[in-house]
């Protein structure tokens, strides 16, 4: 059984500016990159960690985990070639917080992750974020035209509880194409 820890509201308030380590290895086949962690991931030290994030049910629902993962398991994403990180380190109440120059330099120290680290695709959980930190405006959800350091550039709706404008089955359906376009690739391992 996987211990679940839940903050205090005044350790949720606290956590604000703190940070959240990567789950991140060498070759994965997605890392995954949230825009910033909430306050709520913050407190726990854990990705998508706040209660109606729909990032851990929307993994299983596409067929990336064999079962629903609990934020306090993000670390057996990389056995299965996944990982996490986020543009923006630094946790706030709302992604809405950031500056476009965070979201710049975000993307740059994420561009120096990637070549490091060479997943084979980069996913990234915000439209907007992308768009801003990559001077993509007209981006899209789907895979990109362009890489980012060899990697094939893929971008998904944010899944918070807060993005009303997808469903479950929306997201699911979204993510699923990202994983039938990394199996029909053949991305490493």
């Amino acid at each position: 059984m996987v211990k679940i820890y839940k903050p205090t509201k005044e350790e949720v308030a606290a956590a604000a500016g703190k940070t959240v380590r990567d789950v991140i290895a060498p070759g994965l086949k997605v890392l995954f990159c949230g825009i910033n962690p909430g306050l709520y991931t913050a407190a726990v030290g854990r990705h998508f960690a706040r209660p109606g994030n729909r990032f851990w049910p929307t993994l299983h629902r596409a067929g990336f985990t064999g079962r629903r993962l609990s934020p306090f398991e993000e670390r057996e994403l990389l056995g299965l070639g996944y990982g996490v990180t986020n543009m923006v380190a630094r946790a706030t109440a709302t992604a809405a917080e950031l500056s476009g120059e965070e979201l710049v330099r975000g993307g740059r120290r994420l561009r120096a992750k990637v070549r490091k680290y060479g997943p084979a695709f980069v996913a990234f959980v915000g439209v907007g974020a992308y768009r801003t930190a990559f001077a993509r405006p007209k981006a899209a959800v789907g895979l990109q035209d362009e890489k980012l350091e060899g990697a094939s550039v893929w971008v998904l709706p944010n899944p918070s509880g807060l993005n009303a404008n997808y469903r479950p089955e929306d997201l699911a359906r979204l993510f699923r194409e990202l994983r039938e376009a990394v199996e029909a690739l053949g991305a490493r391992t």
